[in-house]
């Protein structure tokens, strides 16, 4: 379990290391402004390409490990520059999705994979059954008992909290094109969703995608369905395609879209609900 003292998660803070992670590498989770004062949480659990020492690098080419396959390519930057804009909270999940997925459910087929997308992965073939649990003890599950901690301090504190989750999706997936510039997803909790979409269907420049190319579902899922459902914490998750990412001036123009969408949104959502 990450350690939290008087409500802080040490910055560069290391696990003692049992199998998976050495006591140098970093903690599966990083946390910017733990204090902030805007009730908005940003969640970005594809953020880092990072494999562990102990794994090498899966058997895979450094070109793959720079795919989608490995992490969400520009969301982590565009979570930062959120978080600076709101002064808000962000979490960021340290390791590759190709070591676990912090986003699915352990116990499904894709949590740790050995095909994704269309490229083999040898170093998740026929692992043990250990091997795996080990995964979840020292990346997954630290990573979900910070995002608890964080969330259970705000509540105790009665603070207002509204999760965004955010993520990128590739322009073609196994040959098939994807249109859509800009998507939202979500579940039986549409407020937050149906609010950001209306604003930018109404600027018209968009293509927005409606739980598109992606729904949130209870058997896959597990950041949105756990930490935002199951508390009845407003929530929403982005999904930007990668093509209009890849560039740090890309990056900063989503982040400026976004930032202005997200204060428009708060204005609305804070009105609608006394």
């Amino acid at each position: 379990m990450v350690p939290v003292n008087a409500g802080k998660i040490p910055q560069g803070a290391t696990l003692s290391g049992t199998g998976l992670l050495s006591a140098s590498e970093p903690t599966p989770i990083r946390v910017e402004r733990l204090d902030g004062t805007s009730p908005f949480v940003f969640i970005c659990d594809h953020a880092s390409l990072r494999i562990p020492e102990s794994l090498g690098a899966l058997e895979l080419q450094d070109v793959d490990l720079s795919r989608h396959i490995a992490w969400d390519i520009g969301a982590a930057a565009v979570t930062e520059q959120l978080s600076r804009s709101f002064n808000a909270t962000a979490i960021f999940q340290t390791y590759s999705r190709l070591v676990i997925d912090c986003n699915r459910r352990p116990e499904v087929f894709n949590s740790i994979p050995d095909i994704s997308e269309e490229t083999p992965v040898p170093g998740n073939v026929d692992i043990s059954a250990a091997a795996r649990q080990t995964r979840v003890d020292e990346i997954f599950t630290p990573y979900h008992d910070g995002i608890s901690q964080i969330l259970d301090t705000r509540a105790l504190a009665e603070r207002d909290t509204i999760l965004i989750s955010i993520h990128s999706f590739t322009p073609v997936f196994k040959g098939v094109q994807r249109p859509w510039d800009f998507a939202l997803v979500y579940n039986r909790d549409p407020r937050i969703s149906r609010i950001i979409m209306d604003l930018l269907e109404a600027d018209g420049d968009l293509r927005i995608g409606d739980n598109e190319p992606y729904f949130l579902s209870d058997e896959t899922d597990y950041t949105l369905p756990v930490h935002g459902e199951q508390r009845q914490l407003p929530h929403t998750q982005f999904e930007i395609r990668q093509d209009l990412l890849k560039t740090p001036q890309q990056q900063s123009k989503w982040a400026n879209r976004l930032s202005e969408t997200l204060e428009r949104t708060l204005k609305i959502f804070t009105e609608s609900n006394g």
